[in-house]
């Protein structure tokens, strides 16, 4: 209780911060939650911490990035820099992975996504007969080490195919029951697309669990599996638990013709995840001129009122051969490669990285409202619009509640020193 035995106290106490609607606050913390927002200087707190005015918004949320192939760039160098190769010499150095080379690769990400950041993440995990449930093993276990800095879905995701890889499919139920948390599916790797669409669709429904694909990455719209897949959304009544990654496609459609594909996705309340890193890495391969950025067209998404968000993919691999797991390096990319430099895009920009993937991940009671969970950062920026403009950094990451990193810097320049 505080001082006149009226109010309880807080067990965090961030002081002086810029809320993203521009508003100035402290924003108190109990039990994991956010309590209080407004001038709360004056209650008691087991923890203070002055934020100097500094923006400070939820925790980032990285909604689609692969922990089992990250870090591989030195095995699998890229020499033609297609999609094709990399699928091809992913696979093949698959079948060297162990469950210890995995775990390492992963918790090394891992590391650099909390420091930057992300308090939520969904991430593949492929299976099948080549490198069986070797990810899967390896990834549960830090699920639980890496709980108190951030909350990790694993997807048992069928990269290889299902039909074409048989085995694939007994495979993906084994995961699930083992502790996936959700099924993915890579219709455009495979012999029969629908086929498959159809198989992750009755494996989410057998095992209650969302479903997530890969779909449609390529320059023109020579597939649009997008529209089966919303089809069969509302078919098998899986709405709002349905998740798209890539959609390269649909960036060449003209307006009229995006216009219903667009209305589809809104109603089977089916989600995109533009993936800006290895997107703009992959795409207009083919173009000697006038060479297209390949992404999905996500202001017109987001203006018919898809839920859009951007996430990591890849890190440092054959899909995408740069990377550090800093998700506000995909809304800089987003920024410029989607031209959403204007003070609104650049709040849509931070709601892709925010409010749009824990959506999707269907986080619950996620944001920066009394009630939510108290999952914060502390940015060194004065405003939102500066994280992804400046790729500000972090000062503090604060986890249910509980502060889950620290950020110290100095800088010394002796060139200033002795002038005068």
């Amino acid at each position: 209780m505080d001082r006149q035995g009226l109010e309880p106290g807080f067990d965090l106490l961030l002081l002086d911060c810029r809320l993203p609607d521009g508003r100035a606050a402290d924003i108190g913390c109990l039990g994991g939650r956010i309590a209080a927002l407004g001038p709360l200087q004056e209650r008691p707190a087991a923890q203070r911490l002055s934020c100097g005015g500094c923006a400070v918004t939820p925790g980032l949320v990285d909604c689609h990035i692969h922990l089992d192939k990250a870090l591989l760039s030195e095995r699998t160098p890229s020499r033609e820099g297609t999609l094709a190769e990399a699928i091809r010499i992913t696979g093949e150095a698959k079948r060297n992975f162990t469950i210890e080379d995995i775990r390492r690769r992963a918790r090394a990400v891992l590391d650099l996504a909390v420091r930057s950041g992300t308090t939520a993440m969904r991430s593949h995990v492929e299976v099948d007969p080549i490198v069986g449930l070797n990810g899967l093993e390896a990834l549960l276990p830090l699920r639980r080490e890496y709980a108190p800095a951030l909350d990790l879905q694993l997807c048992a995701f069928a990269q290889e195919g299902i039909l074409q890889a048989p085995g694939t499919e007994a495979l993906l139920a084994e995961a699930l029951r083992r502790g996936a948390d959700l099924i993915g599916g890579c219709p455009y790797n495979d012999t029969d697309p629908f086929g498959q669409i159809d198989i992750v669709f009755r494996l989410a429904r057998e095992f209650g669990v969302d479903a997530d694909f890969h779909v449609d990455f390529f320059d023109e719209p020579e597939h649009l599996h997008l529209r089966y897949i919303a089809e069969q959304t509302v078919r098998h009544g899986w709405q709002g638990r349905v998740a798209l990654g890539h959609c390269t496609e649909l960036g060449a459609l003209a307006p009229p013709d995006l216009e219903p594909i667009a209305a589809e996705l809104k109603a089977a309340g089916v989600g995109v995840i533009t993936l800006p890193a290895t997107d703009l890495y992959l795409m207009g391969r083919k173009d000697s001129h006038r060479v297209r950025r390949g992404l999905a067209p996500i202001k017109r998404l987001l203006a018919a009122g898809v839920t859009v968000a951007a996430a990591t993919n890849n890190v440092c691999n054959a899909f995408t051969p740069v990377g550090n797991a800093n998700l506000a390096l995909m809304g800089f990319l987003l920024t410029l490669g989607a031209h959403m430099g204007t003070a609104a895009e650049q709040a849509d920009v931070l709601r892709m990285l925010t409010d749009q993937p824990a959506r999707l991940l269907r986080l619950p009671d996620y944001g920066l409202a009394v009630g939510c969970q108290a999952d914060l950062v502390v940015w060194e920026a004065r405003s939102v619009a500066e994280i992804a403009a400046t790729l500000a950094p972090p000062r503090t990451v604060v986890k249910r509640g509980r502060i889950a990193v620290e950020h110290t810097r100095s800088v010394r320049e002796p060139w200033r020193e002795g002038r005068g």
